[in-house]
């Protein structure tokens, strides 16, 4: 089974490369792991305290931030050392202020897996919500470097959990430390026999409570909002944005911020094309001047502190692989709207049955949807009061891989 794990490894690594000739992506996964162990060697000292926190994106890295900043507040002599997995997470955190190295995690195999932890050395590693290799898990262990899983979520699909997953099942026993976020998830991994785990929620919470709390002024937004009542359009995909276009028309006292999940030039113009009369953030920052009520962002980052300027959000997503981050929305008390695919998503079924959110499935449901937050202020109130009973994860985490008690925060 370890061979075949081997020999998959090594397939996606070949596809990657075969993609890599015309997707930027894959160009990019692949550039970036060039003279990797090099580049590692050259910025990490071993004998320093370093502690390895791996993300396989950008989602994740924001899911994780908070106890990575936390622990550096905690421990400021301590190195951060921080790999990716995919080029989005990447290319837009690795100048990131409070890392010491910020990497791509070299693909998992025995030999790499043994020269990166030899040139790293981590006191701990951190892996957020997912992915498990067998090779990096198998050589902390070897070790006996702590390895903790946070904000880990499991479901009953997962091959852990079938007959034929004998060895991952392997991979999970080689973690110290399971932090999860839901009761099933800890069903599940007893289920196979592993205790070591803590029900901690979800880090996501906790930030983007702060990301609310502490939310960075926009001035070209705020200018663009002035007084009206605006929708958010996060994250979104062509297919979210074909709907959205049948909006400004019915509302003409509203102004719309659409933030699409890929902002490449043809998604840009493809949305040009689809609303009327649209202006380019980058466009309206540099004039100040706009006749338009529709606003493309056209650059990443901004998006977790638009919402402050919001009354609704519609989360792009939901009519491909699944919808994006709700929570961002919700913590600022935005009720949010979107697509059918969110069955795998907790925050997406309890902010629904709190009345803070709509699944749509077609344009008619979503002006039905819309209309109905228009008018509903409870959703506000449901939406911040949801988020602010479930932060506190990290304070938990912290607690127990530095040993220091568990202080919660005012709830």
């Amino acid at each position: 089974m370890l061979l075949l794990y081997t020999i998959g490894i090594k397939i996606y690594s070949s596809i990657i490369w075969i993609f890599s000739f015309f997707n930027q992506k894959a160009a990019f996964f692949i550039s970036g792991r060039k003279q990797i162990f090099n580049k590692i060697a050259s910025e990490v000292n071993p004998k320093n305290e370093n502690i390895w926190f791996h993300f396989a994106s950008l989602g994740e890295f924001e899911q994780g931030r908070t106890v990575l900043e936390k622990l550096k507040e905690i421990y400021p002599e301590k190195k951060i050392i921080i790999t990716f997995f995919s080029p989005s997470g990447y290319e837009i955190r690795k100048n990131y202020a409070l890392a010491d190295g910020v990497f791509y995690l070299p693909i998992d195999g025995k030999n790499n897996a043994k020269r990166f932890i030899e040139i790293v050395n981590p006191e701990m590693a951190i892996f957020t919500k997912y992915e498990f290799w067998y090779y990096y898990f198998n050589e902390l262990n070897a070790k006996n470097i702590p390895l903790y899983v946070i904000s880990g979520i499991f479901r009953k699909e997962q091959i852990f959990f079938k007959s034929y997953g004998k060895l991952y099942r392997s991979i999970l026993k080689f973690v110290t430390h399971f932090f999860v976020q839901n009761h099933e998830s800890d069903l599940l991994l007893k289920s196979i026999g592993l205790t070591n785990v803590t029900i901690s929620g979800d880090t996501r919470f906790d930030r983007v409570f702060e990301n609310a709390e502490y939310a960075k002024r926009l001035p070209e937004i705020e200018v663009f909002c002035d007084d009206s009542l605006v929708l958010i359009c996060g994250s979104t995909w062509p297919d979210d944005e074909k709907l959205l276009a049948e909006l400004p028309a019915k509302y003409p006292d509203w102004k719309f911020i659409v933030a699409p999940h890929e902002v490449n030039e043809s998604h840009i113009q493809s949305i040009e094309s689809l609303f009327q009369k649209t202006v380019r953030f980058s466009e309206f920052k540099s004039t100040g001047k706009t006749n338009s009520k529709i606003l493309i962002i056209d650059n990443i980052g901004m998006l977790s502190s638009l919402y402050q300027y919001g009354k609704i959000a519609y989360i792009g997503g939901g009519f491909g692989a699944g919808i994006h981050n709700t929570l961002e929305a919700a913590a600022f008390g935005l009720p949010v709207i979107f697509g059918p695919k969110f069955n795998k998503f907790q925050e997406a079924k309890d902010l629904i049955q709190l009345g803070a959110a709509e699944s749509i499935s077609d344009a008619t449901a979503l002006i039905t949807a819309f209309e109905y937050f228009k008018v509903n202020n409870k959703a506000s109130a449901a939406a911040t009061n949801y988020v602010n009973d479930k932060k506190g994860a990290t304070e938990m985490i912290l607690s127990y891989v530095t040993n220091l008690p568990f202080q919660p925060g005012p709830q």
